[in-house]
């Protein structure tokens, strides 16, 4: 009956031990599903960010509606914009009256602001070099009065732009590393609470394989319940927010999902598998007294 009791009370030691294995397993997947993604999402970040910056384009006072509708198809037609918008001087002045916080066309009497149009570039071409050949390209236009645009910005984004890949890439192989030890420790950790099954097992003649076999597989099924987990929050959290990532994560891109999806349950096995072997074999050349 004692005997029956201990052995409950050691199964039920087990259970909970690679339960706690499995749900910190998915955790540290799931934050390398995260840390994937913004990897792989990176270029697109990047062209997002580039796609922000753009001109401003000043028209001339008493330009016809039918003059700026031309401009504006004839800016949607180019190869390197991306969109056009076409802002009023009523527009313009209700703007900046938000962001002076009091009316200035009261103090003056008279607004003297000019309509514009903001130009938003494709990414390719935000960049300085080509920013001052397409701002000369804007000036030839008749309607348009005079080109703004911010240089020191564009060339403060861009290098920054790539800076943030380099950062990007070293921090993904450290945390990588950082959360691989973190899976590692946690499985030895288990196999740990049971190094007296381990040694029982050598005391009645088991080989290594036979004790090191059904340690990897449970192992290796533990860290595919936890890859499927991860992936499922990954999943929950990606479409929850997905209206908020707009135009930095892709949620269309299933190609994306599935390398991802797929890298998360590929590394739950093998650092399933790589550190339940190596805390086995660690424990199979323990001696009795080592165990302690």
């Amino acid at each position: 009956m004692a005997g029956k009791v201990q052995r409950h009370k050691l199964n039920k030691l087990i259970v909970r031990s690679y339960l706690t294995s499995t749900i910190s397993i998915a955790m540290i997947l799931f934050l390398i599903g995260v840390l994937g993604i913004v990897l792989l999402n990176a270029e697109r970040l990047a062209k997002y960010v580039r796609e922000n910056i753009g001109f401003t384009l000043v028209l001339n006072e008493g330009v016809q509606e039918s003059e700026i509708a031309d401009l504006q198809k004839s800016l949607k037609a180019t190869a390197f914009v991306k969109s056009v918008e076409y802002i009023d001087k009523e527009t313009a002045a209700e703007r900046l009256k938000e962001e002076l916080g009091e009316d200035f066309t009261g103090f003056l009497g008279y607004n003297p602001l000019l309509s514009s149009i903001d130009v938003k570039l494709l990414a390719d071409y935000a960049n300085s070099e080509k920013l001052v050949i397409l701002e000369k390209k804007f000036m030839e236009y008749p309607q348009v009065k005079e080109v703004l645009f911010q240089r020191d910005m564009v060339t403060i984004i861009n290098e920054n732009v790539k800076k943030m890949g380099i950062v990007l890439i070293f921090f993904s192989v450290l945390l990588l590393f950082i959360f691989s030890a973190l899976i590692n420790n946690t499985i030895r950790i288990s196999i740990y609470s049971q190094r007296f099954i381990i040694h029982t097992m050598l005391l009645v003649g088991a080989t290594d394989r036979f004790i090191r076999v059904p340690f990897i597989k449970r192992s290796i099924w533990y860290g595919i319940v936890g890859a499927m987990a991860a992936n499922l929050l990954l999943f929950i959290l990606m479409f929850s927010y997905a209206q908020e990532l707009k135009g930095i994560v892709d949620t269309d891109d299933f190609k994306i999902f599935g390398m991802v999806f797929l890298s998360v349950l590929l590394l739950g096995i093998l650092i399933s598998w790589s550190s339940t072997y190596l805390a086995v074999n660690k424990f199979l050349r323990l001696k009795f007294d080592e165990l302690f």
